[in-house]
């Protein structure tokens, strides 16, 4: 099978380091489904940077278009017809590296068949003395926007589609007979990813009732639509936009009207073109997967079936992909047990449902519904730890001592049967004493109590270790059995909260602890040291209510900037001088004490946001090794209403 490397030995070896795609198939003999896999990979060696489309249907190295004068990036568009490029660092040619500043501006006349959000190949200008710059597109190497939402209008000359996005200021001009959906099975047939030949097939108003992908249910639907004038459609684009000539495009999907109820998350949904529809591929495979757990599954996993092991999740949850169980030990400590569902045992890696997958990365989740990453058959039933019923599991139990110390651990595949399935709000309230929620679950009572002692034991060994836990409140959007909006209130973060918060996270240090000792390769989420200007706006914020981190004197560097000097010349008055923060020594611990003085105050909540927004996002690294402390913080966000912790 062709890899990415032979590509990249192949291509250094030609002249000027391009190649043709018609040259690579010659040269590299390629023939069959090596064939076929060429342009797909050459696509996603691009999107990776490794390589660039220089030409139609040609490709080089990115040295090779630094060397051409060329510049890749992603153009965003203004409403007004230019637009900007953002440049990729490793594609500046060398006489722009160190010297252009921001991205390269791109007059209307060159923005040639661009439109917002695609990734181009720019001609990079003369560099002015500020290190602004222009530039002209050359060609487009990925398309951003294969489909557009918009407003339907009916028109004179021809009918058109207003896009949503402001950013792209071109109406889509709609052909005679692409007015509405194909028809399924009329001339030739529609696939299940809409997929469309260049012929346009029968179109008609009877079509524009078919809205099979729908992430809202049956009640979000209507139609038919006799009358699509101020309607909210989906557009795929056929002829993309010139110097003289509007987009065209067809219409793939009729949302509603703007207003409609459920519509305006489907308008978003389609606006950031989340994968919302899963290939009809991907749904027969999950389909064919059966719930069923063989006994030669489970002969070689440990059994955990007998044990009293709970889910804990909102009210609203769907699917339970943790469980968990605390028991003592008879040396005193505690064994702590997590169990993730086994997602891997039925999703084969290559697979049609992998592939989707990656390609999804994560669920989407709004107020009302969710996108799911895998499809329903395998998120909300086989692969979700339903009371009761019997599923796979990968299970890390691990051995903790009175101190929150972890004893020992063992990771292994399991099987369990969830014993109940348990809210936050009734897992607190067993804890707050309520006599009728604890007479209800009072086989379970002695155990949520001991997972509460285990919860502040772990919470206490954190905060000796300097952990930041901003218990930010987040918002809750409610709504009635019609699914109208009725308010908005204040998330509860309760203890129920706190004791899943801090069991996942033990499992995922674990597990993280387990990977690092081995050396096998991973990734970590990692907070770097603060950036001293951020530390300095914040505390100039802080001093005015009366707090400090307590950074002392804070170091600062008086500077003039070139381009003030540059400005001031001749007039006989000196530049400005700036100040710039120096290096600061910081600590999360001076976070920690902070976020204690203030818990409880009215200016608890800005301040609590304020610090947050000082530290440096976190980023994926492979390494966890460092000189300071910080980069070896691992962040959890939970997608529970929770608060951000940095441990």
């Amino acid at each position: 099978m062709l890899s990415e490397q032979e590509i990249l030995r192949y291509v250094a070896r030609q002249p000027r380091h391009t190649a043709g795609f018609r040259q690579m198939i010659h040269d590299l003999v390629l023939k069959g489904r090596e064939r076929r896999d060429l342009e797909p990979l050459l696509k996603a060696m691009t999107r990776k940077h490794k390589l660039v489309a220089i030409g139609k249907e040609r490709w080089g190295l990115p040295t090779t278009a630094s060397s051409q004068n060329l510049v890749t990036g992603r153009l965003r568009m203004h409403r007004d017809g230019y637009g900007f490029v953002t440049p990729e660092k490793d594609t500046l040619p060398a006489r722009a590296v160190g010297k252009l500043s921001g991205d390269i501006f791109i007059p209307p006349p060159e923005i040639a068949n661009a439109m917002h959000g695609d990734r181009v190949l720019v001609e990079l200008g003369q560099l002015k003395s500020d290190g602004r710059a222009e530039g002209r597109i050359v060609r487009v190497t990925e398309r951003e926007q294969e489909t557009v939402v918009g407003t339907f209008h009916y028109g004179g000359r021809h009918n058109y589609v207003t896009p949503m996005d402001s950013n792209i200021a071109m109406e889509i001009v709609i052909p005679p007979g692409m007015e509405y959906p194909a028809v399924p099975g009329a001339g030739d047939e529609e696939d299940e990813s809409e997929d469309f030949d260049d012929a346009p097939a029968p179109r008609s108003a009877k079509a524009a009732s078919v809205t099979p992908h729908r992430v809202l249910g049956e009640e979000a639907k209507r139609g038919p639509w006799d009358d699509l004038d101020n309607v909210v459609v989906e557009v795929e684009i056929i002829q993309w936009p010139s110097a003289t000539q509007s987009p065209r495009g067809r219409v793939v999907e009729i949302i509603g009207y703007e207003d409609d109820f459920g519509v305006d998350v489907e308008i978003v949904i389609r606006k950031h073109h989340i994968p919302h529809t899963f290939p009809a591929e991907v749904l027969e495979q999950a389909q064919e997967i059966s719930g069923v757990i063989p006994e030669r599954e489970t002969a070689h996993r440990k059994d955990f079936r007998g044990l009293p092991i709970v889910t804990i999740d909102g009210e609203t949850a769907r699917d339970f992909d943790d469980a968990v169980l605390v028991h003592r030990l008879e040396n005193g400590n505690y064994e702590l047990h997590v169990h993730i569902a086994d997602v891997a045992h039925y999703v084969d890696d290559g697979s049609a449902i992998d592939r989707e997958a990656r390609k999804r990365g994560t669920s989407v989740y709004f107020p009302d519904r969710a996108v799911p990453m895998l499809p329903l058959e395998l998120s909300t039933d086989i692969c979700s730890l339903r009371p009761d019923v019997e599923r796979l599991v990968l299970s890390c139990v691990m051995e903790i001592d009175p101190r929150g110390d972890l004893v020992s651990y063992e990771l292994s595949e399991g099987v369990i049967k969830s014993a109940r399935r348990m809210t936050y709000t009734a897992v607190n309230a067993i804890l707050e004493g309520d006599p009728a929620i604890r007479e209800q679950y009072a086989g379970l009572t002695g155990n949520f109590e001991l997972m509460n002692e285990l919860s502040q034991i772990l919470n206490r060994k954190r905060v000796r270790r300097g952990s930041i836990d901003f218990d930010l409140p987040e918002a809750v959007i409610e709504f009635d059995q019609m699914g109208l909006m009725q308010g908005v209130s204040r998330s509860e973060r309760n203890q129920a909260h706190r004791l899943i918060e801090e069991f996942m996270l033990a499992a995922n240090e674990t597990v993280a602890g387990h990977l690092e000792r081995r050396g096998v390769a991973s990734l970590y989420r990692i907070h770097e040291k603060p950036d001293p200007k951020k530390i300095f706006e914040f505390e100039n914020i802080a001093a005015s209510f009366g707090y400090s981190l307590g950074v002392g004197a804070l170091p600062v560097k008086r500077v003039q900037p070139r381009a003030d000097k540059r400005s001031h010349r001749g007039t006989g008055r000196s530049a400005p001088m700036i100040e710039l923060p120096e290096e600061i020594h910081i600590t999360p611990r001076m976070y920690q004490k902070l976020v204690q003085k203030i818990t409880g105050t009215p200016e608890e909540r800005i301040l609590s946001y304020l610090m947050l927004r000082s530290l440096k996002q976190a980023r994926y690294s492979e390494r966890t090794k460092a000189t300071s402390r910080w980069p070896r913080l691992r962040t959890r966000i939970s997608p529970r209403p929770s608060g951000v912790i940095l441990i």
